[in-house]
């Protein structure tokens, strides 16, 4: 149980990590090897908040698989893909098919047996 509890915090703070970097990319604007572009992406907070929740999830991510086995950890990750269609409907208005929620399903139950 404690590897499903902390294993879905690093999958949030993973699949959150990917999400303010779709922000961050939408703000950044055309490359140009300039200051003022390097500059902009400087001050450009959903870099920052990106790379605070990949740092967290690394440390979490260390914590998982020092003090459990790599073959339950390791699925668990995929708990990350769950977590990110949700993303994908509540911060991009994506329309998710029926195939996708049935695989979802699927990691789901994998994530459980893989636990158990």
């Amino acid at each position: 149980m404690k590897l499903i509890l902390i294993s879905i915090v690093q999958s949030l703070l993973l699949c959150g990590g990917q999400v303010l970097l779709k922000f961050a990319l939408r703000d950044m604007g055309p490359f140009h090897w300039s200051m003022q572009f390097f500059v902009r992406q400087l001050t450009n907070w959903w870099w920052l908040g990106c790379g605070v929740c990949y740092a967290c999830a690394t440390v979490l991510w260390m914590y998982i698989i020092k003090n459990f086995p790599f073959s339950m950890a390791y699925p668990m990750i995929s708990l990350s893909y769950v977590f990110g269609m949700f993303a994908a409907i509540l911060f991009f208005q994506e329309q998710v098919p029926l195939t996708r929620w049935l695989g979802v399903l699927l990691i789901i139950c994998g994530c459980f047996l893989v636990a158990k």
